[in-house]
């Protein structure tokens, strides 16, 4: 049974920092593209990072220097460190598996950056 269970979501202050964790099960994480989108409330869903097979990172400018998007292939996991957080952050996070046309999603956790 194909699985992307995300976990690590909270509250956490203005220029606090968090890490979100993606468990992967039931395809061949490796060869998967793994990415992080996030959606707020009344917004469209968008990318924040990418970690591709081979390694390649991509983010957007919204994120950049800020999250650092991590794989570890022996645990099928990928990570996303996000420091100096904003409350514009806030959003449901979302795990996001591709290789070719197929595509998998997690259910998703909530970040909240508040005071």
């Amino acid at each position: 049974q194909v699985q992307l269970v995300e976990s690590g979501g909270g509250l956490v202050q203005p220029g606090g920092s968090l890490r979100l964790s993606c468990a992967a099960s039931g395809f061949s994480f490796s060869r998967y593209a793994m990415s992080w989108y996030r959606q707020a409330p009344g917004k469209e869903r968008e990318l924040v990072a990418r970690i591709s097979s081979l390694g390649i990172i991509s983010y957007p400018d919204s994120v950049k220097g800020r999250f650092t998007i991590s794989r570890d292939n022996g645990k099928n996991t990928v990570y996303l460190q996000m420091n100096s957080l904003k409350p514009e952050d806030t959003a449901v996070y979302y795990c996001n598996a591709r290789f070719a046309s197929i595509e998998k999603w997690g259910q998703g956790t909530q970040l909240t950056v508040s005071s």
